[in-house]
């Protein structure tokens, strides 16, 4: 059974740092691309940032480029998300989830997801 988990989640200022990592089971995670998304009160689950297999081509977000790292270390069958300069709308819940195919900033490319971690940034 594949399960992801979150963790790093907090309460921070405004230009604090976070960072978040996604752990997983049950597959070969080093086969798999995996995403990060972020779904505030209301809204959509928004695409963030994406590595694939090996670590070497990533993607992100307009919204977070320059703020945001997104990085994996597959001995640890891990996923980080480096979080610099958080601002308040940054404050969602963050999601990973493991790419299946498709295109990568949509959450229809992911199977398998984590059950979330809250990130709130105050002002």
């Amino acid at each position: 059974q594949v399960q992801l988990e979150e963790s790093g989640g907090g309460l921070v200022q405004a230009g604090d740092s976070l960072r978040l990592s996604c752990t997983g089971s049950g597959r070969t995670r080093s086969s798999y691309g995996v995403g990060w998304f972020r779904q505030a009160p209301g809204k959509e689950r928004d695409f963030v940032a994406r590595i694939n297999n090996n670590g070497i081509v990533t993607s992100y977000a307009d919204s977070v480029k320059g703020r945001f790292t997104i990085s994996r270390d597959n001995a640890k069958n891990t996923v980080y998300l480096q979080m610099n300069s958080l601002k308040p709308e940054d404050t969602a819940v963050y999601y990973c989830a493991d790419q299946r195919g498709g295109d990568y900033f949509s959450r229809y490319a992911y199977d398998y997801w984590g059950q979330g971690t809250q990130v709130t940034v105050s002002s």
